[in-house]
């Protein structure tokens, strides 16, 4: 076995120190254990009648408890999805299939949306823009304002922005005429509480808190209206994408279960790196840091520098032995500026987004800071 092993990774090159979190987590080791464990067990489709095909539906039945818990939700409001993507799309266009017999047809979102956001909202039909102010958020009542309408089908707002951190204060809007509003929770879910109200349906991501890839987290509200918005599958449950992988969910939820145990020492830690690295950027001539300085996520920022382009800066910084992310959080490979920057009315180019993993140390994050003015000069050099 350990021959494949070596096969299939051969040549695989990892850089230094990982300052990639937000894009995906190492596997968290309580994941890896429970994943390994489950593979035996959880291989059976849970909806047949036999032995083995109870085992794994009692894993999936755990694995549903086990993520309620840790968000302070219902366990038959949690669904687990092909993705975080494919959560984002089932619950935003569920929300809205529930509401189109009524003639309900338009999206109303924030301008810095993550991107899986705009496509479903561009799928299913107008959408309705609301700006943000510099720091990134939503300006008061814009959002209440523009869900006001017979033809609005559902609000997006996010929890957290992917790209600069920027949290939002979702609690605080009462949308008119029962609007639902669904929550595109991926880039916070584990790592900050859940708000208590004021969604009505949310979706998470697991490999960004340290489970499998290729699993969603889908949250429905008990009494939210919500109808599947895709073809029906016999085989699925009313809201999952069919044959769940059980041993990857399983593992998922024991990462989130262990992330949340751990997230106040975490997080502490978290806010000063990010805080010395904040400082860093500060310091360097023509660099804006961006983003809400105080309500933001623990782990993550985002500087632009001026006279630097964004992917030459992010390959320098590889070759010192770091990873970092440049550019929208998902279309970073088309190089198109950042949409959530320029809604920002930030610098849309040169810009870095560094987000601490769980093992991230004081001595990495010091030498990050000692490497950075040097790029910087080199490149505009």
């Amino acid at each position: 076995m350990r021959q494949w092993a070596t096969r299939y990774v051969a040549g695989v090159r990892n850089a230094a120190v990982d300052f990639d979190a937000a894009s995906s987590e190492p596997l968290h080791p309580a994941a890896r254990d429970v994943l390994l464990a489950a593979l035996d067990r959880g291989y059976a489709d849970p909806r047949r009648l036999h032995g083995r095909a109870r085992d794994a539906r009692l894993l999936l039945d755990n694995a549903r408890e086990v993520v309620a818990e840790a968000l302070h939700v219902r366990r038959d409001e949690v669904s687990f999805t092909s993705s975080g993507t494919d959560a984002v799309h089932r619950g935003l266009l569920g929300l809205a299939s529930a509401r189109a017999p009524r003639g309900r047809s338009r999206v109303v979102h924030s301008a810095v949306e993550h991107s899986a956001v705009l496509h479903a909202a561009s799928w299913w039909g107008s959408g309705t823009v609301v700006g943000v102010d510099s720091l990134g958020r939503v300006y008061d009542g814009d959002l209440v304002e523009q869900s006001i309408g017979g033809d609005v089908a559902v609000t997006a707002l996010q929890s957290a922005n992917h790209e600069v951190g920027t949290v939002q204060d979702v609690g605080a809007f009462e949308l008119p005429d029962g609007v639902p509003l669904f929550m595109d929770a991926c880039a916070s879910m584990g790592r900050l509480p859940l708000p208590e109200h004021g969604w009505s349906a949310a979706a998470g991501s697991a490999h960004k808190w340290g489970g499998p890839a290729g699993v969603g987290v889908l949250l429905v509200r008990q009494a939210a209206r919500w109808e599947q918005p895709f073809p029906h599958d016999d085989r699925a449950d009313a809201r999952s994408t069919g044959f769940e992988n059980v041993p990857a969910a399983l593992a998922a939820a024991a990462a989130l279960q262990a992330v949340v145990a751990e997230r106040e020492d975490t997080n502490a830690r978290h806010v000063a790196l990010v805080d010395r690295v904040r400082r860093a950027a500060s310091d360097l001539p023509d660099t804006e840091v961006v983003g809400d300085p105080v309500r933001r996520l623990p782990h993550l920022v985002t500087f632009s520098c001026l006279y630097v382009n964004g992917e030459a800066l992010v390959t320098e910084l590889d070759r010192r032995g770091f990873g970092v992310a440049s550019g929208s959080a998902c279309t970073a490979s088309t190089l198109e500026p950042s949409h959530v920057l320029a809604a920002m009315g930030a610098l849309t180019h040169g810009n870095v987004r560094v987000s601490l993993g769980r093992d991230a140390t004081q001595a990495q994050v010091e030498e990050f800071c000692r490497v950075l003015p040097e790029v910087v000069a080199g490149l505009r050099a």
